[in-house]
């Protein structure tokens, strides 16, 4: 068993709390990427989990072994982690193989540092040294070297971050392939969302020292918790809206739920709320609620359409749409329309944050799918 199991945990630095109370479960060979922006904790998440920080209070456990509760700590080295820094602090002197089976057992070393080497992509280069090898294949060693001791957990602290955008693609994918070849239970710590939603099984929204929602990249995605969760997946639509039996009556029009059994949770008494459309859900033509074209902006793959229409209120609603296809330019008068359900949100920890407007989008992002 090899399944990270972390409760009600705090830690601070100094007299700092930078962990409040975080819980996180990662089955049984899962890839899991924990999601959040500087300064919110993922790191000390992982140096706790590693050994190299200590917990104040709250347990950490792999496999059912108990490895920090904040009294008692097992040393990082007994602990059968696996940790791969954001620059691979490779050894400069070894060659790829020699990074790789540092520290392995002489019996062992060469036939799982070949088995390694194969299994990231770098079979016949075992003899070079890392200042001959690109970045991205340095990554891979520092990966291998990782995986070589058999860990039961492999954490990843951002390793993709300095490398340019295509190589970063490329490479994540070719990183879980070869986890999930290993049957690895991993955790990529990251604030890049395309990262989180096409590398995990599950991803964990992190927000000041706590995990928010953690759950499948498509549900995430498409059924946030709440407001902060809808804002970190990608560019939101968050409209004001009526909400009963089943329908949100919005400045689109009346809306069907994704789940109106659920919806009173993110209600108040008289039925007002908050529900999200993703911008790929709005349809623009000539049928369908008027708005505005404020701005298009041309992506290659799409246009991002920024609109303004009369909300439910009167009070003008600024909108963004995803579309394939040439819109009309700034100022002209298009027809909105909704593909499938709005989802509505709970309210739940913007007390901390700043007041929202109305209907907010968040900064232009492109969303990758899911693996």
């Amino acid at each position: 068993m090899s399944g990270l199991t972390v409760t009600d945990l705090h830690a601070r630095h100094g007299r700092a709390d930078v962990l409040t109370g975080l819980d996180l479960t990662v089955g049984d060979g899962e890839l899991a990427a924990v999601l959040g922006p500087s300064g919110c904790g993922k790191s000390t998440l992982l140096r706790i989990v590693a050994g190299f920080h200590a917990a104040a209070s709250g347990t950490v456990a792999v496999g059912g072994r108990v490895l920090d509760d904040g009294r008692a700590r097992v040393r990082a080295e007994q602990r059968r982690i696996g940790y791969v820094p954001q620059d691979g602090a490779l050894f400069p002197h070894l060659t790829a193989a020699g990074n790789i089976g540092f520290g392995l057992p002489r019996a062992e070393r060469k036939v799982r540092v070949a088995e390694l080497l194969d299994l990231v992509g770098l079979g016949g280069l075992g003899d070079r040294h890392p200042h001959q090898l690109s970045g991205g294949q340095q990554q891979r060693v520092a990966l291998a070297r990782a995986l070589a001791p058999r860990p039961d957990l492999l954490l990843l602290d951002e390793p993709f971050s300095a490398l340019d955008a295509q190589l970063r693609i490329e490479l994540r994918a070719e990183v879980a392939a070869a986890l999930r070849s290993a049957g690895a239970t991993a955790v990529l710590v990251t604030h890049d969302v395309d990262e989180a939603l096409a590398f995990a099984d599950i991803v964990a929204v992190m927000r000041d020292g706590r995990i928010t929602q953690a759950d499948a990249p498509d549900t995430l995605f498409h059924r946030p918790v709440d407001t902060h969760v809808a804002r970190a997946l990608g560019e939101a639509n968050l409209l004001p809206a009526v909400c009963a039996d089943g329908e949100a009556r919005t400045g689109l029009g009346a809306l069907p739920l994704s789940e109106p059994l659920l919806m009173t949770e993110a209600l108040t008494s008289s039925g007002s709320g908050t529900v999200l459309l993703r911008p790929r859900q709005l349809r623009l033509g000539d049928e369908g609620m008027r708005a505005t074209v404020t701005a298009v902006h041309f992506r290659g793959h799409d246009h991002r359409v920024e609109l303004s229409c009369a909300g439910e209120d009167g009070r003008q609603e600024r909108l963004v749409a995803y579309t394939d296809t040439t819109p009309p330019g700034p100022g002209s008068s298009v027809g909105v329309t909704v593909v499938g359900a709005a989802h509505a949100l709970s309210p739940a920890g913007e007390a901390a944050a700043a007041p929202a407007p109305e209907t907010e989008t968040v900064p232009e992002r492109t969303v990758a799918k899911a693996h």
